[in-house]
């Protein structure tokens, strides 16, 4: 079953019908990084927070890469079908009114390759720290999506002109995008907390 593919925690719907999100940890983190966030940000939303299964010197992942910045895109590639199948069991077992995902450094990259693989999966996405080292193909079904991408601009990992490319090509594709930066590195500040709270707002209606 595709929603026993990953080890998951999960915090029910409040109501039928409710927003779902789906949260994505960093490397070395878990689903318990971001789960309380989560259902901070959106009280009455199901919550679904999976665990990466690849492991980089016994930290979890989402996908493998053999350097820094450096993806081993065939599995990412099968990686990112087996999160999409993941997302779309539980959205068909939800029914939910609005789906939507968050994810820092590792997990924001898993993310960002479902959206751009399978974007009617997500209606809004928050990229926390991104890197997508390659150019994406034109995708017209982004249009529309809403994204928040937060970043350092003295990031070592994700380089700040990596992440205004990637804004950049979500905007082209018709996506709502926002970037929000701080003036740190690839830590996550309070200002990106800030910026997410507002942007999630419209789910907690």
């Amino acid at each position: 079953m595709s929603m026993e593919t990953y080890h998951y925690r999960m915090h029910p719907a409040s109501a039928p019908g409710a927003p779902l999100m789906f949260v994505f940890h960093g490397t070395g983190g878990d689903e318990n990084q971001f789960f309380d966030l989560g259902r901070q940000l959106l009280p009455g939303a199901g919550i679904v927070s999976p665990r990466g299964d690849v492991l980089e010197h016994g930290a979890a992942r989402f996908f493998r890469r053999t350097g820094e910045g450096v993806y081993d895109m065939a599995d990412l590639h099968r990686r990112t079908k087996a999160m999409a199948d993941f997302v779309r069991a539980h959205i068909e077992a939800e029914k939910p009114s609005a789906v939507i995902g968050l994810g820092y450094s590792n997990g924001a990259n898993i993310l960002a390759s479902i959206l751009l693989d399978q974007p009617h999966l997500f209606k809004a996405a928050i990229l926390m720290h991104p890197l997508i080292p390659w150019q994406p193909a034109e995708q017209p079904d982004l249009k529309g999506r809403r994204v928040l991408i937060t970043a350092g601009r003295q990031d070592p990992i994700c380089p700040p002109a990596f992440t205004t490319r990637l804004g950049e090509y979500l905007t082209a594709q018709g996506s709502d995008t926002i970037i929000e930066w701080h003036s740190g590195g690839h830590e996550i500040r309070q200002s990106e907390l800030a910026a997410i709270n507002v942007f999630t707002e419209i789910y907690r209606r």
